[in-house]
């Protein structure tokens, strides 16, 4: 699977899904990817998936903080002052191919990072998660070969999925 492809295709969708079910939500999405980077051996519909699924729980986080009013306890920027940003990329890496997924959307907090990938766990409100996505995507990930991991802080959060390259000489640093 040519992983920037991959990746391009599933921020795309993501991002025009979450501009038709918000419209007037401005969120910038920025791609950055490492032409260098190669390819994977995968399943191109579930890798696909697992990025859809990273890609839209940034723009679900960065709507949701953009959307919330000022003021908060946190001392995060909201509303008007907040400018809401998601950014897709790529890296090659000694063997392996990185895609991460980084948002502004306010960060996840330590007790959450720890339960996050557990089945059926959500934050989300009833009816707009089912606690699944996060998940199946360590599975999808998983049983390729690969790892799924979260970092947050500063308001700020990034899911790194690293996979082995197809050709580890085509992913290098």
């Amino acid at each position: 699977v040519d992983v920037n492809a991959l990746v391009d295709e599933a921020a795309g969708l993501a991002y025009h899904g979450m501009r038709a079910q918000r419209p007037g939500v401005d969120v910038a999405l920025m791609r950055d990817l490492d032409a260098s980077v190669g390819s994977v051996e995968a399943v191109p519909q579930d890798l696909s998936r697992v990025v859809l699924n990273l890609v839209n729980n940034a723009l679900y986080a960065v709507a949701a903080r953009g959307a919330r009013p000022s003021g908060g306890s946190d001392g995060l920027a909201t509303g008007k002052g907040f400018p809401p940003s998601v950014r897709v990329s790529t890296h090659g890496a000694q063997g392996t191919v990185e895609i991460r997924v980084w948002d502004n959307g306010g960060g996840v907090p330590e007790a959450v990072r720890s339960k996050i990938f557990e089945p059926f766990f959500t934050t989300k409100p009833a009816g707009e998660g089912t606690g699944l996505g996060l998940s199946l995507s360590h599975d999808i990930v998983a049983a390729h070969g690969g790892t799924l991991g979260v970092e947050s802080a500063d308001g700020e959060t990034t899911f790194t999925l690293t996979l082995p390259a197809a050709n580890p000489h085509e992913a290098t640093l």
